[in-house]
């Protein structure tokens, strides 16, 4: 299965410009929970509710004031729309990370895979291998708020 038939299409960027208050409106709207972010044509990091709950507000940053480029993740694993589910699955899993901006050949952003994306429509055989990437990440979480 290629990434292109798991990916959820037409996902469209945020400037990294924009208030933190005006991402999280953008979110909230779209029921997502990260965003890519673009400059001048090129994809230049993500930015996730995690973010700003954890970089931004417990910081004490100003949701009007701050900025998507202050918080966000630069240096991002990306995928081809055309490579192998499986190859994604695995860059996702070896990054500890559930969402991969899509591209096509032309280096222009096709779409978003997640973690959900993959539990939607992966084939049956990758089901653990997703299951175990989330058991990971929940575990991982559990133990972080039981240790407080």
């Amino acid at each position: 299965m290629l990434v292109r038939d798991a990916m959820t299409a037409h996902a469209e960027w945020i400037s990294p410009d924009i208030s933190l208050t005006e991402v999280a409106r953008k979110m909230r709207d779209a029921d997502i929970g990260c965003l890519p972010v673009g400059e001048n044509d090129r994809l230049i990091g993500m930015i996730t509710d995690r973010d700003i709950a954890c970089r931004a507000c417990a910081d004490g940053a100003d949701p009007n004031t701050a900025k998507a480029r202050d918080i966000m993740t630069a240096g991002i694993t990306w995928c081809f729309e055309d490579d192998d589910v499986k190859d994604a699955t695995r860059r996702m899993a070896e990054k500890e990370i559930h969402h991969v901006p899509v591209m096509n050949r032309d280096k222009r952003m096709t779409g978003i895979l997640s973690l959900s994306d993959l539990a939607l429509r992966a084939p049956k055989e990758m089901l653990a291998d997703v299951s175990r990437l989330v058991a990971r990440d929940a575990s991982r979480h559990a133990s972080a708020s039981t240790a407080h």
